[in-house]
């Protein structure tokens, strides 16, 4: 479970479209606190996650082969049959865009950023908070929560693999968060350079990502289901 758990978290951290709209975040007018309010709604969501599948379990993992032991299994090989599927999805159709690619389409891009950019000066706490929570990547939380039905609360290793998930998969938010706070201009460049760049290569990263995550998912629940 916790190799899992830090493989999970680690695709959670690295996936690039919270990254970027994080970025968009801080760079605003009161970006700091809005920047805070994103991450305290994205940690949020996964300690709600975490705590409704112990409390359906009471904090004691299913017997093997028993029903519930072979519901999460099933539910994890689904989840990463799912990721594999979307990650050839958009490999494919980071191969269209790239054949048809033109001038005016990355005109329309830089203007959807300027505009997306112009809405979040605008935006309130609360709405960086909404923009946590559709920005999850849920598939790969709903991943999480499948492995944590083996979680078993009376050892303390259990506690540890849940709070290093929920941190590493906050670490990317929390060190741009924290860069922001020490040293605004020169992390204001450094981050929207990142953005531009992550503009160019989220269909390769979102790829790999679920590419690489997708295929650990259904290896290691085909082993547990037919070992």
């Amino acid at each position: 479970m916790v190799l899992d758990l830090l493989l999970i978290g680690l695709a959670v951290t690295l996936f690039p479209l919270p990254i970027m709209a994080f970025v968009l975040v801080v760079s605003a007018p009161r970006g700091v606190r809005k920047g805070l309010a994103f991450i305290l709604a994205w940690l949020a969501c996964l300690v709600a996650v975490m705590a409704v599948v112990l409390l359906l379990t009471g904090g004691q993992p299913p017997p093997p082969r028993s029903p519930p032991s072979i519901a999460a299994l099933v539910a994890t090989l689904v989840i990463g049959v799912g990721l594999v599927v979307y990650s050839e999805h958009r490999r494919r159709r980071s191969r269209r865009g790239a054949t048809a690619a033109d001038p005016s389409a990355e005109e329309g891009a830089e203007a959807s950023g300027t505009s997306m950019s112009s809405r979040m000066d605008d935006a309130t706490g609360w709405s960086a908070a909404a923009l946590a929570v559709l920005l999850q990547p849920w598939g790969m939380v709903a991943a999480a929560a499948a492995t944590v039905v083996q979680a078993d609360l009376s050892h303390g290793e259990s506690f540890l693999a849940l709070m290093g998930f929920c941190l590493l998969a906050t670490s990317t938010l929390l060190a741009m968060e924290l860069y922001m706070v020490f040293s605004p201009e020169q992390a204001q460049r450094a981050l929207l350079g990142l953005r531009t760049w992550l503009e160019r290569h989220k269909d390769q990263a979102i790829v790999v990502v679920c590419l690489l995550l997708g295929l650990w998912l259904v290896g290691r629940s085909l082993y547990q289901l037919t070992g």
